[in-house]
């Protein structure tokens, strides 16, 4: 009886853990819906400095900073929060590969859950909490560009690559500082055919886009890699609940045989109880025949 009350229990407990990570899926789910529309909004104002860069770099490329002699630093976008897989793990997999090729890249660690992986490793020069929900990407985002600021001052122009999870399977390297890198590849038909009329010197616009750029791609960034962290989440919950309900399963089974073990054992007690008490009164009835008037001698 113990030990089916104790799987009994447990199944119990399983269930109740199993209901709270129902809970934290649907919440993971409803954050990708509500990130996918923020995400939209702010990939058409990343496409859109693009294409104003693009314009100003084929008409002049030569204002194009070259990024040879700038401090190398890595962004890693992790997780603040967990169950959500290897997302950090494969962040730090990528990175030992990236180090072999740059092996004085400082590293800036976004996300609870990735700066403890990262916690005694020389190459991180900032280790930041990242963002639990959409909400909190505008704080993160507003600290990170005080961050970037200041090194710059300090350090002169950098060399930022993002590294962070684009989809489940997918991670990008995307050059953040110096931007616009790859809009640099005009035809030539295109190159210089109708340069744009400008009310700024081109340098001095390019520094005002970078600006403008390195706010909205960050932006995108962070709100990509919070819908991809919220997918993984969603998925390793559900193969959690899944283990969990064929856990449960199991104890079920085995609490059945048990119990039938106990009933059979209850029965056998039951029948033995009455045969116990059956062969008394059996005695005592043949007792009574032999006393009877007419077996009985007086001497």
């Amino acid at each position: 009886m113990s030990r089916r009350r104790s799987l009994e229990k447990h199944r119990q407990s399983l269930a109740e853990i199993s209901d709270i990570m129902n809970s934290m899926k649907t919440l993971a789910y409803m954050e990708t819906h509500k990130l996918g529309r923020f995400l939209e909004a702010q990939q058409r104002v990343v496409r859109s400095i693009e294409t104003a860069a693009e314009d100003l770099l084929d008409a002049y490329p030569q204002i194009l900073p070259h990024s040879e002699h700038m401090t190398p630093v890595y962004l890693l976008l992790g997780s603040e929060r967990g169950f959500c897989g290897d997302f950090n793990h494969a962040l730090l997999d990528r990175v030992v590969s990236t180090q072999t090729e740059s092996r004085t890249a400082s590293i800036i660690a976004v996300g609870h859950k990735l700066c403890t992986l990262l916690e005694d490793d020389p190459r991180v020069l900032l280790a930041l909490d990242g963002a639990g929900v959409a909400e909190e990407v505008p704080q993160l985002l507003n600290r990170l560009i005080d961050i970037l600021s200041q090194l710059q001052l300090e350090q002169g122009p950098l060399s930022l690559i993002c590294l962070y999870h684009q989809s489940k399977d997918h991670l990008v390297e995307q050059q953040l500082l110096p931007p616009f890198m790859t809009l640099t590849s005009s035809t030539p038909d295109k190159l210089h055919s109708h340069p744009p009329r400008l009310n700024l010197e081109p340098a001095n616009l390019l520094l005002q886009l970078t600006e403008q750029y390195l706010f909205a791609a960050l932006h995108e960034v962070l709100f990509t890699s919070l819908m991809s962290e919220n997918h993984q989440r969603v998925d390793h919950l559900e193969g959690a609940v899944k283990h969990l309900q064929e856990e449960s399963t199991r104890l079920i089974r085995t609490g059945n045989v048990l119990r039938q073990e106990e009933i059979t054992e209850e029965i056998e007690v039951i029948l033995l109880s009455a045969d116990n008490a059956f062969d008394p009164a059996k005695r005592s009835q043949d007792g009574w025949e032999h006393r009877q008037p007419g077996s009985y001698h007086r001497d």
